[in-house]
């Protein structure tokens, strides 16, 4: 290797880590102590459309005309045995938006939310997707991503879960 083209590489790899530190580096460490922000965020808005979702449901099943008719939704949409999921699908909307709420279980909670909205997008929007664009486009997608992403990444600090693993859980043992 000739010495100018080592200096060329040099100047090639400061230019690229200087980049890299002021742009990407510094960015992270600044921001990273709102990271008990976004999933709490996430959870308080998923949690409360969910919970305030399934309760409207569950309210409206038997006094009212409004259950048979989401019985009858579910039986359009090919959804076996609507008598019973439909109350079920309600169900796991109210209690996985409170846990989702308390931080409690969450990534037990977001799991069935996040196969509740592949079940809603197949059987209710399925006929309505002509390209990704408009798969994206539903509020269904954008749901089941914030549940996938808490289901895996879980409730962060501000949680009951949080403080649950810290009290009882593996490292709070040893």
């Amino acid at each position: 290797m000739t010495p100018s083209h080592s200096t060329a590489t040099l100047t090639k790899s400061g230019v690229l880590a200087w980049i890299v530190d002021w742009l990407i580096d510094m960015p992270a460490r600044q921001s990273a102590i709102f990271s008990w922000l976004p999933p709490l965020f996430a959870r308080t808005v998923v949690g409360w459309v969910f919970m305030w979702s399934g309760w409207t449901k569950l309210n409206n099943l038997y006094p009212s005309q409004d259950f048979p008719g989401m019985i009858a939704n579910f039986a359009e949409w090919g959804i076996p045995y609507p008598g019973v999921l439909a109350p079920f699908v309600s169900g796991v909307e109210f209690f996985g938006g409170i846990l989702l709420l308390l931080g409690l279980f969450t990534r037990l909670a977001a799991t069935p939310l996040v196969i509740v909205m592949v079940v809603a997008i197949i059987s209710a929007k399925w006929d309505q997707i002509d390209s990704l664009e408009t798969l994206l486009g539903f509020e269904e997608v954008a749901y089941m991503a914030l549940f996938g992403w808490l289901a895996v990444m879980g409730p962060g600090p501000v949680s009951l879960d949080h403080l649950l693993q810290r009290k009882f859980g593996r490292d709070a043992q040893q």
